[in-house]
């Protein structure tokens, strides 16, 4: 539990994120929503994760076999069960045409964002701070405790003291938000390498072949997408002044007294 300060602890207020940063932050949860949704239409008129025929799905298709289980898990017996995520949410085949429009125009937005965001970074000094340290282990072990513990001690009402942290984010931050402009390199490098397959084949051959950006393409969408989640709890976690600053761009924090303490 955190000590409020004492007389002879003074809290200082610390820039932590530049403007352009938290305003591309906030923009890229629409784009990926907008993204996934529309990717999935795409995905399912053409899959590419198959499967030898599954007697029980009646279905080659491993999307298919999400579809069939939330229908029978629901009891739904009114339509194919196969077909019942596009039936209810018009995501699969017959929303094609319209569902590659919507992607490229998210798409093209995303690509802007993280220009945006990389730009940002570069001006604040930003960048740096999301560079491996060779203290990353020994820190992240302390922080997957410090998460771990969270909720019992809050329950059993017992301290779960943060770890010290001499850098702007943590060794779990810093990794997770280190991956994440190279998902998203990943993401646009493989979608251009479909869309262009003729003009761009050099692209493609870097992921083997169409297939091969596909499934990158794919895997790298559904990284960004569920990286959401557990983004959430860790800030949630982490403390209010951690979702703060990503609104003000500030931080507070209270400086060690004469005797070492935090």
């Amino acid at each position: 539990m955190s000590r409020a300060p004492q007389s002879t602890d003074t809290v200082r207020v610390v820039p932590k994120h530049h403007g352009l940063v938290r305003i591309t932050h906030w923009v890229n949860i629409p784009l990926l929503f907008g993204l996934l949704v529309t990717g999935l239409s795409i995905y399912w008129a053409a899959p590419v994760f198959m499967h030898p025929w599954n007697p029980v799905t009646h279905t080659h298709d491993g999307l298919g076999d999400v579809s069939v289980f939330i229908a029978r898990l629901l009891h739904d017996t009114h339509d194919d069960p196969r077909n019942w995520i596009y039936n209810h949410f018009s995501l699969g085949t017959s929303s094609l045409a319209s569902a590659l429009s919507i992607h490229w125009l998210f798409a093209y937005l995303f690509m802007i964002n993280g220009a945006l965001y990389a730009l940002g970074l570069a001006a604040g000094g930003g960048w740096r701070a999301l560079l491996p340290r060779g203290t990353d282990p020994a820190e992240a072990v302390a922080m997957l405790r410090y998460y771990l513990n969270a909720v019992p001690s809050l329950v059993l009402r017992k301290p779960n003291p943060h770890p010290k942290i001499a850098f702007k984010y943590n060794a779990l931050q810093r990794a997770a938000y280190f991956s994440m402009p190279i998902f998203g390199a990943l993401v646009v490098a493989s979608g251009w390498a479909m869309h262009k397959p003729a003009m761009l084949g050099w692209l493609e051959r870097l992921f083997v072949n169409y297939d091969g950006a596909r499934i990158v393409h794919f895997v790298s969408m559904l990284v960004l997408g569920t990286f959401v989640v557990p983004h959430v709890i860790l800030v949630i976690a982490d403390g209010f002044d951690t979702f703060r600053s990503m609104i003000t761009g500030w931080s507070a924090r209270v400086k060690e007294d004469g005797d070492g303490h935090a």
